[in-house]
């Protein structure tokens, strides 16, 4: 009988043994299945599309509007300066008195040559007119008679000179009167009283500048420029405005000059030394803020990025070679690494000209825990306990 029982208890063993196997290893997929973590919560920003302005900011200079140096035009002793420096003048004012004695009596002198040529003149036409008379009835020879025509014309052109050198005379006397011939700002004077002035001399008397509107001269880069147009001419930007497009300014303390102004036109040719071309811009001036010289920076909008996408400076990070890139979250919860082209930033967020579509989840919070083909679990960026985003 033990021989005959021996076999069964045995299988009967096995089975026990083999029902026990197979509740340990549930069990024990159990207790796996309890141990795997969740996917990490990570807060997401959607991605969206807009016409974006690119603002280009450019260094520059402010220059004046209009600028004019005061210089004689003939020579003599100044008698006055009859302005205060660095004050407002008019176009026409008076600025320096030179000596006019000399060339008032030059001109008195040319009064009174052309009254001697009148008389002359007056003479000659009597005697040619007797002389024509005469010559008719053969009373006088034709040679006399071809005389006094010929010293009428002569006392003619006599005439014609006095008064050429009349208008001389009067032009000399009025030079002796320095006036501005602009209205703005006048400088120092490089002169007093009782200096001798030359005509035509190379060194200026004073300088006056207009200084409402003033100019300011900017500078961008040939190759910055090069880019622009591709991309204006690949159609992924447009073109912002017209030649006269607005353009804002920041001082040299940081702040911004309250008054707008306007892209005057832009040079033709790129300076071979810096490799840049200056574009000038126009702004009114009225408080006398811009002076100038004044280093300052211009915002001016160039162009605009049709249906870029924006995302927030949180949703960009760059790889080992300085690649922008970005977590994407697919549909199924999936990260996806994503590489983008963001050249430049606007305020908080970064416009996206390549490799993002509008809608697409960016990962912006918990980057630090997603891996690229990882699951996560999404939530909007900035709401503590909001609902998943999908």
């Amino acid at each position: 009988m033990k021989r005959n029982a021996s076999p069964i208890n045995r299988l009967v063993l096995a089975v026990a043994l083999a029902v026990l196997a197979t509740a340990c290893s549930r069990e024990g997929s159990q207790a796996s299945a309890a141990a795997a973590p969740p996917p990490p919560s990570v807060g997401v920003f959607v991605a969206q599309a807009a016409d974006i302005p690119l603002v280009t900011e450019l260094p520059g200079r402010t220059a004046p509007y209009l600028i004019a140096e005061v210089r004689p035009q003939v020579t003599g002793l100044v008698k006055q300066r009859a302005f205060k420096e660095g004050s407002e003048v008019k176009a026409g004012e008076l600025l320096y008195q030179i000596d006019p004695a000399t060339y008032k009596a030059a001109h008195d002198t040319a009064k009174a040559g052309l009254a001697r040529a009148e008389a002359n003149l007056t003479a000659a036409k009597l005697k040619a007119s007797r002389y024509a008379g005469l010559a008719k009835i053969d009373a006088v020879s034709q040679q006399a008679n071809d005389d006094a025509i010929a010293a009428l014309k002569l006392a003619e052109a006599d005439v014609a000179a006095a008064r050429a050198s009349i208008e001389q005379a009067r032009i000399d006397l009025e030079f002796t009167r320095l006036a501005s011939p602009i209205a703005g700002r006048i400088g120092r004077s490089t002169v007093t009283a009782g200096a001798l002035v030359t005509a035509n001399q190379a060194q200026a008397l004073a300088t006056v500048q207009q200084l409402n509107p003033i100019y300011v001269d900017l500078t961008q880069s040939s190759a910055e420029l090069l880019r622009l147009r591709s991309a204006l001419e690949a159609g992924r930007l447009q073109q912002a405005g017209t030649v006269e497009m607005p353009v804002s300014l920041v001082l040299e303390d940081g702040t911004e000059y309250a008054q707008p102004g306007k892209l005057a036109f832009s040079e033709v040719s790129v300076d071979p030394a810096t490799g840049s071309v200056t574009l000038r811009a126009v702004f009114p001036n009225p408080d006398g803020v811009l002076l100038p010289g004044m280093y300052v920076r211009a915002h001016l909008e160039q162009a605009v990025a049709n249906n870029a996408i924006l995302i927030p400076h949180a949703g960009l990070t760059r790889d080992a070679r300085g690649r922008a890139i970005a977590m994407v979250v697919g549909s199924d919860d999936t990260v996806e690494e994503r590489s983008i082209k963001a050249e430049r930033s606007i305020g908080d967020q970064w416009v996206v000209t390549e490799g993002l579509a509008a809608g697409e989840r960016i990962i912006v919070e918990g980057l630090q825990k997603v891996r690229s083909g990882g699951k996560v679990s999404v939530q909007v960026a900035g709401a503590a306990g909001a609902a998943p985003a999908n």
